[in-house]
């Protein structure tokens, strides 16, 4: 079993930047991927970034350039540094480990005001 801890989430305002953590426990040896979603309301999650054990990353279009994920492996934490927030960024973020099977975070909250 794998427990993910999600923080950071909150309110900002376009242009403005926040940092997503999420905090590994149990059986972490095991996994290969982490990442990010998000989810829009009402629609269906998609992929914001991923970071390999070996730090290879990999972001969706839409964020490159603004977002950058990083990991701690002595802490068992990735991070989600947000740059340059848009609106459109308003959704709920999942952090994911997938060991497999894929096991996920509670949810954090990021809401951009325009």
């Amino acid at each position: 079993q794998v427990q993910l801890v999600e923080s950071g989430g909150g309110l900002v305002q376009a242009g403005g930047s926040l940092r997503l953590a999420c905090a590994a426990s149990g059986t972490i040896f095991l996994i290969n991927t982490m990442g990010w979603y998000r989810q829009f309301p009402g629609k269906q999650r998609e992929l914001v970034a991923t970071i390999t054990t070996t730090s290879g990353t990999n972001y969706a279009d839409s964020v490159k350039g603004r977002f950058t994920i990083s990991r701690d492996n002595g802490k068992n934490t990735i991070y989600l540094q947000m740059n340059s927030l848009k609106p459109e960024d308003t959704a709920a973020y999942y952090c994911f480990a997938d060991r497999p099977p894929v096991y996920w975070g509670q949810g954090t909250q990021v809401t951009v005001s325009s």
